[in-house]
């Protein structure tokens, strides 16, 4: 063999040694994604509706079963699933026990029967009135009303927006047929009003430029339905929302662990299909994937939070929609204990990790384990108490809206 035969042998070696690092490397780079028959179905963003009819989603969503592991964790979860699973037209035992999804010419035989089975146990969703003023968490202000007024002509002249700077507020009535405040309704008559603006949220106490902004929209209101408007001192309804929100910043918790990819990282359609099978559906806000509440309209349990720019990728599936890392988050306030969140967030990081491939990391981008996090619930029974001790249990209306 001559030595220039040679030479060129070792260049092409050496050329395709460098060609298949190449097609390795961008292998190594490119992200997971989702299967055809999956992506379609993945890409619409749909939080799960506050009392709205969930079998209108059913008709655009992938037929997956949920992660039978993730939902025993959760205590009394079972009607959450099931809720869940028609909301994406899952046909497993939560939803439809004994129908099966059926691939194939079988479809169209069994489809009639799944429907009906699945919009069953949302014929009549339970009717919802919305956050309700409460005096624990409300300054509230009263409106005495010369004569009855009707529920239209207060709609008709509410402010345009409820809110105080960062603090909302709410408007009821006094029911003149059946004593009891409610949300303003039409066809109904009120013989007095009341308002309650918000002492403090997660954006801190209510001041006095909120408070005062708070009167300034109160009073204009006031005269157009003829009442004589009674508020509350200010420097007092400062003075309590001070010393709520100290209390709250005392027993906040936020629990977060971040799953990083261990080596391809996913589309944003892969990350979507894979926690679908274990309950995960995706959120109204860009770049969350969130674990329904047990209740009707309950915040979700878990949120699974990536990056928005890739969530508004045009194609869910492509090189724009690429995701490394991703957070889930537990909000310790907003679910009742017996929901067992905790316990739901301990197996959700580990299912997660296992199916995405991931490493599980803290905040310092330390490694840890589910085992790791332990100690923590001994500190939440601790919390859980001085919540209730201040009647704002988790989970309840009056926590959900302090806590947010």
């Amino acid at each position: 063999m001559s030595l220039t035969l040679a030479l060129s042998i070792l260049a092409a070696l050496v050329l395709l040694a460098l060609v298949v690092q190449s097609l390795w490397n961008a292998r190594k780079s490119s992200p997971r994604r989702a299967e055809p028959a999956a992506q379609a179905a993945a890409a619409p963003r749909v939080e799960p509706p506050l009392g709205g009819d969930m079998t209108q989603m059913a008709s655009s969503a992938p037929n997956a079963p949920p992660s039978a592991e993730l939902v025993d964790a959760r205590h009394g979860g079972d009607a959450a699933v099931a809720a869940a699973s028609a909301a994406v037209g899952l046909a497993g035992e939560a939803v439809a026990p004994g129908v099966e999804p059926v691939l194939g010419p079988a479809v169209a035989e069994t489809a009639p029967v799944a429907v009906q089975t699945v919009a069953a146990p949302v014929a009549a969703p339970a009717p919802r009135t919305g956050p309700r003023i409460d005096a624990l968490i409300d300054v509230i202000a009263t409106l005495k009303l010369d004569a009855r007024v009707s529920g239209e002509l207060v709609q008709a002249h509410l402010p345009t927006t409820r809110r105080a700077g960062t603090k909302p507020f709410l408007i009821e009535g006094l029911n003149a047929a059946t004593a009891e405040w409610e949300p303003i309704q039409p066809g109904q008559q009120y013989r007095e009003l009341q308002v309650g603006v918000q002492l403090a949220n997660r954006h801190g106490a209510l001041n006095e430029i909120e408070y005062s902004e708070f009167v300034q929209k109160l009073q204009p209101f006031a005269d157009s339905v003829g009442a004589a408007v009674e508020i509350p001192d200010m420097l007092e309804a400062v003075g309590r929302a001070k010393e709520l929100d100290h209390f709250a910043n005392q027993h906040d918790a936020l629990l977060s662990v971040q799953l990083v990819a261990r080596g391809q990282p996913w589309s944003v359609a892969y990350l979507q299909q894979a926690t679908l099978k274990h309950g995960f559906l995706p959120g109204s806000v860009p770049g969350r994937l969130v674990l329904p509440g047990a209740g009707e309209g309950a915040p979700p349990v878990l949120v699974l939070s990536f990056d928005a720019k890739a969530a508004l990728a045009e194609d869910p599936n492509g090189a724009g929609a690429v995701v490394r890392v991703a957070q889930l988050s537990l909000d310790v306030p907003q679910t009742p204990e017996t929901d067992g969140p905790f316990e739901t967030w301990l197996k959700a990081m580990s299912t997660l990790s296992t199916e995405l491939d991931a490493t599980l990391v803290d905040e310092a981008n330390h490694p840890v384990v589910p085992e790791a996090f332990a100690p923590i619930k001994s500190e939440l029974e601790g919390l859980y108490r001085q919540l209730e001790a201040r009647d704002l249990g988790a989970g309840s209306a009056a926590a959900r809206r302090l806590f947010s």
